[in-house]
């Protein structure tokens, strides 16, 4: 085989596996979960107000609200009731939203349909990257299983005093 083959093939398997990434529902339910816990204590939060501090459609807050109720992780109230989270946010890992949120979760990586089983590496690709793959995802996995909404809430909340304190400082 020769080597220019070699090359654009590795660049081709390069890119795939950086073009594939978690939804942007992850991150919004994330976001969600935050600005409940945050804006909840005086305001009621609904997917019109989410939306506005997402920077999305409330149609798609709604539909990651709706995930997020059917995993036991908020409430809602239909109509103008809005949100509340139902678990200390202690006890709501970054595992628990990407279970709740995601839903081609089972294979992080997904494989290209048709290697090449003429060509010695789109034979042996499968039985190289697999294992290492899964084990990847694994290690994935459990690191989000570190992380809380709770270290979310608190770095916003460290973050806005900041904010505030240099406002202040500043005469405004």
């Amino acid at each position: 085989m020769d080597e220019m083959f070699y090359i654009t093939l590795m660049k081709k398997i390069k890119q795939e596996m950086i073009e594939m990434q978690i939804s942007t529902k992850f991150t919004i339910a994330i976001h969600i979960l935050a600005a409940a816990d945050y804006f909840g204590s005086n305001t009621k939060v609904t997917s019109e107000l989410l939306a506005s501090s997402i920077g999305s459609n409330p149609v798609i807050i709604r539909n990651i609200m709706s995930d997020l109720s059917a995993a036991g992780i908020i409430e809602t109230k239909r109509g103008p009731g809005g949100i509340a989270i139902k678990k200390p946010l202690d006890q709501i890992s970054f595992y628990d939203v990407y279970e709740a949120v995601e839903k081609n979760k089972d294979h992080l990586f997904n494989f290209h349909d048709n290697p090449n089983p003429n060509c010695p590496v789109g034979r042996n690709i499968h039985t190289a990257l697999d294992g290492k793959l899964a084990e990847a995802q694994g290690d994935f996995e459990n690191d989000l299983k570190k992380y809380t909404i709770a270290d979310v809430e608190k770095d916003i909340r460290s973050e806005v005093k900041k904010q505030e304190s240099k406002t202040s400082s500043a005469g405004y």
